[in-house]
């Protein structure tokens, strides 16, 4: 099983790399032909890395959410999952190109920094072992998806290619987002204070989540009011997944906390 993750998570990298390639050459060329072969990759890319997963789960006996590893998988796939479902009802294919590009950049990031963790089994860490773990973790992983999705369609804006896309998509993402990150936030402060006897501690991640409510919270709003130009709301998006990836990056490696061992 060790052997087929290894292979499976460059497959999986590999697929995500052409179909990000293949999009951009299609939409440039107009050619049809390149853009279905993307969209096939994509779908095999987001099979395979839903293997992985799978694998992880049966290798640990948990679910994949409980160390920054498994985090980052399941983000990633739930990126390219979110994608293929919207792009079924709402025309966002211009952005197909961008959105494939950072999920694999993500599964790279596996590759590069945590490929000798992928079949790993460490026993968790008493703080883990908790019921709130799963929802918590989830509905993080599905509202940095919804924000990295969000900023690929938000990037592509600024080019003509991505002037059909409409502003509304990218609020409803946003929106979803905001809404499963708020949640995450107070079902991690209702665990924590089962496991630490308080809501709230001011431990980086923390903090930087805060931060990152607050910016999508304030696009919401001048959005919603129409008070700043289009652009401004767009960079508003990218910034705030800017926030998110530091939330992940930044604090898991570099600040310590409580959330350091994520």
């Amino acid at each position: 099983m060790e052997t087929l993750m290894d292979i499976f998570i460059y497959v999986v990298l590999f697929c995500y790399f052409a179909s990000a390639l293949l999009y951009w050459g299609g939409g440039k060329f107009h050619n049809s032909m390149a853009a279905k072969a993307a969209l096939g990759l994509a779908i095999l890319g987001c099979i395979l890395h839903l293997a992985i997963l799978v694998m992880r789960t049966a290798l640990t006996g948990v679910l994949p959410l409980t160390n920054g590893l498994e985090f980052l998988l399941s983000f990633s796939w739930v990126t390219v999952l979110l994608y293929l479902l919207m792009q079924t009802r709402y025309p966002i294919q211009p952005a197909a190109g961008a959105v494939m590009l950072i999920s694999a950049l993500l599964v790279s990031l596996v590759v590069i920094l945590m490929r000798d963790q992928l079949s790993a089994v460490a026993p968790l860490m008493p703080a883990l072992k908790s019921p709130w773990l799963t929802v918590h973790v989830i509905t993080a992983a599905v509202a940095y998806a919804a924000f990295a999705l969000a900023a690929g369609l938000a990037a592509v804006q600024f080019f003509p290619a991505g002037q059909s896309i409409k502003d509304d998509y990218i609020y409803l993402l946003v929106g979803g987002g905001f809404a499963l990150l708020s949640l995450s936030i107070v079902l991690g402060a209702v665990w924590a204070e089962q496991a630490w006897g308080r809501y709230w501690s001011w431990d980086p991640k923390e903090t930087w989540a805060l931060i990152t409510w607050i910016i999508y919270a304030i696009y919401l709003h001048v959005y919603r009011s129409r008070d700043w130009p289009a652009n401004t709301t767009r960079w508003m998006v990218i910034i705030g997944f800017g926030l998110v990836l530091f939330t992940f990056f930044g604090v898991n490696y570099l600040l310590p906390g409580l959330h350091s061992y994520a």
